[in-house]
């Protein structure tokens, strides 16, 4: 939905249905991953409210007024993040991080591709008014950027497994594929890397499509709003955070928050599963640009 230069979408928790029946049947509370250590006041919630705009401003005066507009519901946790150096390019969205680098590379560059990984498929086992939703992930993780920032970019390239602009370790553009079968010993490309462990083998990315914000709460507790989307929780991001045990970055993170959502898909016809649901929280996550900003609300029932 959008209005005013601002637009909100909504994920649902599993809190959010009553009937398993009616329950996209991958939804389930996020669990605690490896360097992972959730404060409950910051994660899950029955709704995700997703608010973003160009302006903070604008962003902020509709989170504001969200609350009144749904009496018996209650704010359980919100953060505010923005994209820095926001644009795109080859069709994908990129973005720089806390740490530096440029993120985005990895998504689809076409909304054939973007909506394979990211939409659920009739015949999937899926609810049949969830066909045509996504499952969304969002982790608020903390970044040590004091920590990080004493290690030489050169140190850094070779935890991510690529340059701060993109470009491969082995020399390949951004937008091609590297050769990691001719560094099987990851000389070049570490075989503990953040993108080596992510996706293996570049020819089969991740079955799921990333669009994370960065956060700034002060007195450095800065960070990443990772969220990403995908028609299948298993294959998508739970296979790759498995991957992901043990990289080398991993001392420099620490999540904190967040939690599993279903996105409905366009229409209303997804409102009756959801009237059979049961009470519980909500969550709120703001957004806007330096790039764009949103900010993510998280909410229950009260």
């Amino acid at each position: 939905m959008e209005r005013a230069g601002v637009t909100v979408g909504v994920g649902l928790a599993v809190g959010a249905f009553g009937a398993a029946a009616n329950r996209p049947r991958q939804l389930v509370e996020m669990p605690v991953f490896v360097g992972g250590l959730l404060d409950p006041a910051r994660s899950h919630g029955d709704v995700l409210v997703q608010v973003a705009g160009d302006r903070a401003v604008d962003v902020r005066a509709a989170v504001e007024g969200l609350l009144p507009a749904v009496p018996g519901w209650r704010e359980r946790w919100r953060i505010e993040g923005f994209r820095a150096e926001n644009r795109e390019e080859g069709g994908r969205g990129l973005a720089r991080n806390p740490f530096h680098f440029t993120e985005g590379f990895g998504n689809p560059a076409g909304d054939g591709e973007t909506a394979d990984r990211a939409l659920v498929r009739a015949g999937q086992g899926e609810p049949e008014w969830a066909v045509g939703g996504s499952y969304q992930v969002v982790r608020i993780i903390r970044f040590a950027t004091e920590l990080w920032d004493k290690d030489s970019v050169s140190e850094q390239e070779r935890i991510i497994g690529r340059r701060r602009d993109g470009r491969w370790l082995d020399g390949a553009p951004a937008g091609e594929e590297p050769n990691f079968a001719a560094d099987p010993k990851g000389r070049l490309t570490p075989l503990d890397s953040h993108v080596r462990l992510a996706a293996p083998d570049r020819r089969d990315p991740p079955p799921l499509v990333r669009r994370s914000y960065s956060y700034d709460r002060g007195d450095g507790d800065t960070g990443l709003v990772f969220s990403c989307f995908q028609r299948d929780l298993a294959k998508g991001f739970e296979a790759v955070q498995k991957r992901l045990e043990g990289e080398a970055m991993a001392k420099y993170l620490l999540t904190t928050g967040g939690g599993y959502y279903f996105v409905p898909p366009p229409g209303d016809h997804w409102i009756d599963a959801l009237l059979q649901g049961s009470s519980g929280p909500v969550g709120v996550v703001a957004t806007a640009r330096p790039g764009r900003r949103r900010i993510r609300s998280s909410w229950s029932r009260s």
